[in-house]
């Protein structure tokens, strides 16, 4: 009693299925458009970041090689001429916060006969204040010391106090503020 066995074949492939046939590992090649359109996207982006790095690098360039513009000044009110005597100061907050002392240094009521200075020690952002009776400005905190125009006399300070303009009109003094973030 034997039995016949057939061989059997496998089934034809069936035409709609994509890549290899169950079972096999044939590796199929990398598509060329893919590729190429990857190797495209990454040398856009390096050259992207190129220019953005350079570009930011020729704007500092250029405001280092060409400054902006001096800042727009204005005449700022002070106080009446005759408010302040001679040999005595008046303590100033510029709008954009800047602290000034006005001191009087003459009697005949012009320009002249005062100066308005920085009231922040170039040392360390101490308060400077006038002294009338030694005719200079001081700073408490180091002892720094600065004649009657602003420059160092004494102490660690080695930089003259900023020095403002100032005007009489009609017994009036002004004082030239920068007009930038006054709005």
């Amino acid at each position: 009693m034997s039995e016949e066995v057939t061989p059997t074949t496998p089934p034809p492939a069936d035409p709609s299925q994509d890549g290899p046939a169950p079972g096999c590992h044939a590796e199929t090649p990398a598509d060329p458009e893919r590729r190429g359109f990857l190797g495209s996207l990454s040398s856009l982006a390096m050259a992207g970041g190129l220019a953005a790095g350079y570009g930011t690098f020729g704007c500092f360039a250029a405001r280092y090689l060409y400054p902006a513009h001096a800042a727009a000044t204005g005449w700022m009110f002070v106080c009446e001429v005759g408010r302040i005597a001679p040999g005595e100061a008046l303590a100033y907050k510029l709008p954009d916060g800047a602290k000034v002392v006005i001191a009087r240094q003459g009697s005949s009521g012009a320009a002249e006969d005062f100066v308005a200075l920085s009231s922040v020690c170039p040392h360390l952002g101490c308060q400077v204040h006038w002294e009338g009776q030694n005719s200079r400005f001081f700073c408490p905190c180091h002892n720094g010391t600065f004649d009657p125009s602003g420059n160092p006399t004494g102490g660690p300070p080695k930089e003259p106090l900023p020095r403002y303009p100032l005007k009489v009109e009609d017994g009036l003094l002004f004082i030239e503020v920068p007009l930038e973030g006054l709005a």
